[in-house]
């Protein structure tokens, strides 16, 4: 049976938000990056929810927003990189006809991609609090379905890796 849903997980900087875009584009479905949607729906930015509400609210507009989107068919789900911790979302995940697409960057090229985004991330400031959340979630987005090696890859190779995997379900 083929998939209808593809999500993509992974720490930022691994390319779920290009790569989910491209290879929705491709497959003619829609594309949703999570983190943009709840920050639509709250009318603020995530930095801001934080601020405001504190993380524990965040990742439950978050969970809300995945749980929505998990019934949609044709579509590709780019989640924040810490929605896998949540136990309640990896066992969502597992809804039939959904494969979980975990892209896989080493913490250095992580922190290179993000220290030259256009958008500076706070948490980047902290490193060793980043390598223990980088650890610490590691083994979560390793139970995927599919686990692609992003560090070396351009996303047009990322994709077409990622299509062809899907395609081998």
């Amino acid at each position: 049976m083929k998939p209808s849903r593809i999500v993509l997980t992974g720490f930022m900087g691994a390319g779920k938000s290009s790569c989910g875009a491209l290879a929705a584009e491709r497959l003619g479905w829609r594309f949703c990056d999570v983190d943009v949607l709840v920050e639509v729906e709250a009318g603020m930015r995530i930095a801001e929810i934080f601020a405001r509400h504190g993380e524990a609210e965040f990742r439950r507009r978050e969970a809300d927003a995945i749980a929505e989107l998990l019934k949609e068919d044709g579509i590709v789900i780019a989640l924040g990189g810490g929605a896998i911790e949540s136990a309640e979302t990896r066992e969502r995940l597992k809804a039939e006809r959904t494969v979980l697409v975990h892209l896989e960057v080493s913490l250095e090229k992580a922190i290179a991609r993000c220290m030259g985004s256009d958008e500076t991330r706070p948490v980047l400031a902290d490193r060793e609090n980043l390598k223990a959340r980088y650890e610490r979630r590691l083994p979560l987005y390793r139970e995927a379905a599919i686990n692609i090696d992003v560090d070396e890859l351009k996303k047009r190779a990322v994709v077409d890796e990622l299509l062809r995997r899907v395609d081998e379900l």
